[in-house]
């Protein structure tokens, strides 16, 4: 009779994510800034939320992360983290408001009251021990949830540009398939050189795996900008990189830029492979050229899936367009030359300029789009691969969101708007600091936004945070 051994191996656990976890930008990796189902905050008690303005020492014009009840400190917290425009990366107590810790990146003082900034949000690791940030810099920086301490194993922190004062990291940081994924575009005033490119970074190792540049995109790496003839092209949307959860594949607009279908992918919409190594797709207006002349970036705002292989771009020219994704130019599905192709073309709420992320919500078998921008926020339905709008208000509005069956709208006049989805009532107001591209959370019985004006080039700022009142 053999004996047989079983042997027993140990591994290291991974925390799991928990339910009320915010990870990133837009809550999935797919962008559709649809939150949980339950938040404890509902039609009937939103109105009762107090807020708490906490001090961050910076502004941050973006949006925040949430992990609950992670280790931090030597103790478990619900904790928020929030990048401000220079850099600076905090960790808050969602009950208290107090700062848990806070990282600095080497070289802070060199930038920070310039206009060399970040609109990047933070992004959480799905094993909730790290945090990736960018700072202006150029580089990604990976920290400890524990206490804010930097990695600096492997590869960590990773340049994303050769030039960070004349490349910005705008976009929020994005992980599908143990990549962190990041884009890149250029200041205000868009001084050149520089361009926009893909970047994707191995979690682990801080490797940089591949870079795809939208122009010289024939050479894969970061360029110095002077060395590439074009410059511009930026990835400068809120949701920056969008993954598809289909395929995996990867989403991106471009802003003013050369467009020649071969090596210049400027005022288009690009469809990458997982790991950003090849171009797979684009789609691009036929007036693509007067949109470059007019500084009318399509590139102002990202592509939001849809969902049933259609994606909706929008861009500063102030139009919706519903694309198929398995043939963005409508003919092929390879990348070229070939312009248009889209399914549909629809004006944005007053037809004002899109710099927004759309949120996709699907509720009762129906696919709704929330747009919101500078003329006002309108919910749209989806039906045999066409959008009608439903309802449309004048209200401003920031990237809209939906959580707990609710739909939160941040005007940067001062104004945090929640909606009935479907008919567009309001249901409250609750009064906010001034912003301007900063965008809300909504999860564990809280809401978290940061407020203030990147553009102001201010050291300070104000989170607000709100939450309901102690039973």
């Amino acid at each position: 009779m053999r004996r047989v051994l079983l042997l027993l191996l140990v591994v290291p656990a991974v925390a799991a994510a928990r339910p009320g976890d915010w990870t990133r930008f837009g809550y999935r990796a797919d962008r559709r800034n649809v939150g949980p189902r339950t938040t404890g905050i509902t039609a009937a008690n939103v109105a009762t939320l107090r807020r708490q303005q906490v001090e961050l020492g910076g502004t941050a014009d973006s949006s925040p992360v949430y992990l609950d009840h992670v280790l931090v400190g030597g103790a478990r917290h619900d904790t928020i983290f929030v990048t401000t425009s220079y850099g600076l990366t905090l960790a808050v107590d969602a009950d208290t408001g107090a700062v848990l810790w806070r990282f600095t990146p080497d070289g802070y003082a060199s930038w920070a009251g310039s206009s060399q900034i970040t609109h990047a949000s933070p992004l959480a690791d799905p094993g909730r021990r790290s945090l990736y940030a960018a700072a202006p810099d150029g580089r990604i920086h990976k920290l400890d949830v524990a206490d804010g301490t930097e990695v600096r194993d492997g590869g960590w922190p990773v340049a994303v540009t050769r030039d960070p004062t004349h490349e910005k990291i705008g976009p929020a940081l994005n992980f599908a398939r143990g990549l962190v994924l990041i884009a890149t575009g250029g200041y205000i005033g868009d001084a050149p050189p520089y361009q926009g490119h893909v970047a994707a970074i191995d979690a682990r190792s801080g490797r940089l795996v591949h870079v795809w540049n939208s122009l010289c995109s024939d050479r894969p790496a970061l360029l110095d900008p002077p060395s590439c003839p074009e410059t511009r092209s930026a990835i400068w949307a809120r949701a920056g990189v969008v993954v598809d959860p289909a395929t995996g594949n990867l989403l991106v607009a471009t802003g003013n830029g050369l467009f020649d279908g071969m090596r210049a992918w400027g005022d288009s919409v690009l469809l990458l492979s997982p790991d950003a190594s090849r171009l797979l797709q684009n789609w691009t207006p036929t007036d693509q050229a007067d949109l470059d002349s007019r500084d009318a970036d399509l590139g102002s705002t990202a592509p939001a899936l849809l969902g049933h292989g259609l994606a909706v771009q929008g861009g500063k020219d102030g139009i919706l367009r519903v694309l198929r994704l398995a043939q963005l130019n409508g003919h092929n599905g390879a990348a070229g030359p070939t312009t248009g192709g889209e399914l549909q073309s629809i004006p944005t709420p007053g037809g004002e300029g899109l710099f927004s992320a759309p949120a996709v919500w699907r509720n009762a078998g129906r696919t709704w789009l929330f747009v919101a921008d500078r003329a006002g926020t309108a919910g749209y339905v989806l039906t045999r691969g066409r959008l009608a709008r439903q309802w449309e208000n004048p209200a401003a509005g920031t990237s809209p969101v939906v959580a707990g069956g609710l739909l939160w709208v941040y005007d940067p006049g001062g104004t945090l708007a929640v909606y009935e989805p479907t008919s567009g009532r309001a249901i409250a107001a609750l009064p906010a600091g001034p912003g301007h591209w900063s965008s809300p959370i909504v999860t564990a019985g809280r809401v978290v936004l940061p407020v203030g004006d990147a553009n102001q080039h201010r050291t300070d700022g104000v989170l607000d945070l709100y939450r309901l009142p102690s039973p």
